[in-house]
């Protein structure tokens, strides 16, 4: 077994349909090439998420609740001050993205010197379900700028597949609790580290309608924080 750890941080508010199938699946991806560390945190969700957390407690080293819902950027930053892996990944629990795709993730942390990597839905493995033409014109925007400022090549900045090594980042200097938070921290990763990747992963966005939340006025909070980065010290 790898010494290395895997922090795997779920944020979680009214998943009942999918977060069990979502743990089960990052339990299967378990193998002996490193350890994993999987942190929960229920965001006040109002269905039946937290008593199918509590009954499958199998599925999860730590559960962090509170009541009230905080937004994902709140439920990430307590994932993050309960993690102790060498690496942090981010895991929706509505299963858009596949646990599948950690063994990519893994394979170049044990094989090269990396300090972050990007799962891309745009350079895609197996497939990507069709999603909102917004949605990816906003997120080709973002990710041209960003490269453009942080000297990068990569395809899509806002997967929400992003895996960093942790000491690259301390959470409580973290300043956004919303939909911008994901650039936030990987800007300050970027800027802190080195050696960056991307892999191709799979796809099956939801709809507005199945309960996707991001929406397009997001575009601009996000770009606000890229830019704010940047030019911080």
């Amino acid at each position: 077994m790898s010494n290395l750890k895997l922090s795997i941080i779920i944020p979680i508010y009214n998943e009942e349909k999918t977060i069990i199938q979502t743990l089960k699946r990052i339990k299967e991806t378990n193998n002996n090439k490193i350890n994993y560390e999987t942190i929960v945190i229920n965001d006040g969700s109002k269905d039946g998420t937290l008593d199918l957390l509590k009954s499958h407690s199998d599925l999860y080293d730590h559960l962090i609740d509170y009541n009230n819902n905080s937004g994902k950027g709140y439920a990430v930053k307590k994932g993050l001050e309960a993690s102790t892996g060498d690496y942090i990944i981010f895991q929706d629990a509505d299963l858009e993205y596949d646990p599948k795709d950690f063994s990519k993730f893994i394979d170049l942390i044990n094989n090269q010197n990396v300090d972050g990597i990007i799962g891309s839905r745009f350079v895609y493995s197996g497939f990507t379900r069709s999603h909102s033409f917004l949605n990816k014109i906003g997120n080709h925007i973002l990710t041209f700028i960003f490269n453009a400022l942080y000297n990068t090549t990569f395809t899509d900045i806002y997967s929400c597949y992003y895996c960093y090594r942790k000491n690259l980042l301390n959470h409580e200097n973290l300043k956004t609790f919303g939909f911008e938070q994901h650039a936030e921290i990987l800007c300050k990763t970027i800027k802190n580290g080195k050696f960056f990747y991307e892999v191709p992963i799979s796809y099956n966005g939801r709809t507005h309608d199945e309960g996707k939340k991001i929406k397009f006025y997001h575009f601009f909070s996000v770009l606000f924080r890229i830019i704010m980065e940047r030019i911080s010290f």
